[in-house]
């Protein structure tokens, strides 16, 4: 049997159906609301063991809160060690620095990567990391206070992404990047390009091309990207710019660890 509703019916349902509409649209703009209320929270600690507080306080929501962002950085990283990458990518070991949830590691494995190795300071991010299932081996290293604990010059990949910013970890991490990376292995980094980070992103590109000019590495890719992630800075609107960074290291360094 077949109903046929009333124009009075039809009414009431296209005004419920509009009201649906505004309470969605009023959903999705406190929800980034508060994600900027959180992360701006981030920037207020000092010291290395309240930002992991605040990480371990944070890792449940962590992945809903970065998808408000539209946090492309993971998707972008994977996306250009995938165009440089030549060697098997089942048998390849990577080493993801500041792993997190294992968004990077996810990433990677949907370009046939499948051995994983996570370091973190946060120990709930790192679980979230080992129910992930993505990882053979999982580690907990604060970065720039302890050096990273992993065997010198084992993986044919070793990637960092969100981590080298400002009050995060300092630039100098990166020679322990390049001397975990075998000869012939490659190294991908990421950074912001939003007005805070600009001292530290000169920083970084200035380390980054020192190496090179003293033979540890050669720059493979440097992708920059305008709609890097939305902006949660008061003075910044839309989206802030980032950058990744592909570098192959040249040599054995580990005498020099």
């Amino acid at each position: 049997m077949r109903l046929n509703p009333s124009p009075r019916t039809k009414l009431t349902i296209t005004i419920n159906v509009k009201m649906r509409g505004s309470d969605i649209m009023s959903a999705v703009t406190n929800s980034f609301e508060n994600v900027k209320a959180v992360i701006l929270s981030c920037h207020k600690d000092s010291s290395s063991r309240e930002k992991v507080n605040f990480y371990n306080s944070w890792a449940e929501n962590y992945d809903q809160d970065v998808a408000v962002l539209d946090y492309r950085a993971p998707s972008l990283a994977a996306k250009s060690i995938s165009s440089h990458f030549v060697g098997d990518r089942e048998t390849a070991v990577v080493l993801d620095v500041a792993c997190g949830t294992g968004l990077v590691a996810k990433q990677l494995k949907s370009y046939g990567f499948a051995h994983f190795v996570g370091i973190d300071g946060s120990e709930a991010m790192l679980e979230l990391a080992r129910e992930s299932g993505f990882y053979q081996d999982l580690k907990q290293c604060l970065l720039g206070e302890d050096h990273l604990p992993v065997q010198c010059g084992l993986f044919d990949v070793v990637v960092i992404v969100g981590a080298l910013s400002v009050g995060q970890v300092p630039v100098d991490v990166v020679r322990e990047l390049c001397k975990c990376t075998k000869p012939g292995g490659y190294v991908c980094m990421t950074t912001r390009g939003n007005r805070d980070n600009v001292e530290y992103k000169a920083a970084l590109e200035c380390e980054l091309k020192q190496m090179e000019e003293e033979g540890l590495w050669t720059c493979v890719e440097v992708a920059k990207v305008e709609d890097w992630e939305r902006a949660v800075s008061e003075q910044e609107d839309g989206y802030i710019s980032g950058a990744v960074y592909i570098y192959k290291n040249e040599e054995a360094q580990c005498m020099t660890m």
